[in-house]
C-alpha cells in the first residue's frame, strides 16, 4: 500500500510522513526530495533555471512512477501536487494507494507559517501575519477543491504530530 500525504505547506506531511512510517515499518518518500535526486538540481533551482512548467511536467512524471511501486511506502506530497496535470485523479485511481488530506485551517496555518517562514522560499517575502493569512487563502481556495478528493481528512490543527499519525493507523486498519 501506498498511503499519501497531501495538504498545504506546513499542514506536516514530511514531519508525520516520518512518523508514520516508523510506526508502519514502511518506507517514507518526500516526492520533491526524490524530484531532487532524479533531477540533481533543488526544487528551487529547477523553478529558477527551467521554470514552474517543467517542474510540474516531472513531478507528474515521477509521482506517477512512484504510484507503481509494490512495497509498502508513505509518500508526502509538496503542497501543489495534487493541484496539476490529472495528478489527484492519478492518485484516486491507483489500486495501490490511498489519499490523506492534512487539513490544517487558514488560522492555523498562517500563524504557524508565519513563524517559520525564513525556511520557505515561497512565503519569505511576506512581512505581516495579515498577509500571510491573506496569501494562504488564496491557496487554499484555490487547492480545496483538489485536497478534499482525498479518501481519508484528517485535521491537524494543534494536534501533536504523533497524535496524528496515531490517528491516520486507525483510519486505515
Amino acid at each position: 500500500m501506498i498511503i499519501v500525504l497531501l495538504g498545504y505547506m506546513g499542514s506536516g506531511k514530511s514531519s508525520v510522513g516520518r512518523i508514520l512510517a516508523k510506526k508502519l515499518n514502511y518506507n517514507l518518500i518526500d516526492l520533491d526530495d526524490y524530484i531532487e535526486e532524479k533531477e540533481k538540481l533543488t526544487v528551487k533551482e529547477i523553478f529558477k533555471t527551467k521554470g514552474e512548467i517543467y517542474f510540474r511536467k516531472k513531478e507528474t512524471e515521477y509521482l506517477k512512477e512512484l504510484l507503481l511501486l509494490k512495497q509498502n511506502t508513505v509518500l508526502a506530497l509538496g503542497g501543489g501536487t495534487p493541484c496539476f496535470a490529472g495528478n489527484m485523479e492519478a492518485i484516486i485511481a491507483s489500486d495501490n494507494a490511498i489519499s490523506i488530506y492534512l487539513n490544517g485551517s487558514l488560522p492555523f496555518l498562517s500563524k504557524k507559517l508565519f513563524k517559520k517562514k525564513a525556511k520557505r522560499p515561497l512565503i519569505a517575502h511576506i512581512e505581516t501575519e495579515a498577509l500571510m493569512t491573506e496569501f494562504i487563502g488564496k491557496h487554499l481556495f484555490e487547492r480545496s477543491f483538489f485536497y478534499n478528493k482525498a479518501e481519508i481528512k484528517i485535521v491537524t490543527d494543534n494536534k501533536a504530530k504523533d497524535d496524528i499519525a496515531e490517528e491516520i493507523v486507525a483510519k486505515l486498519f
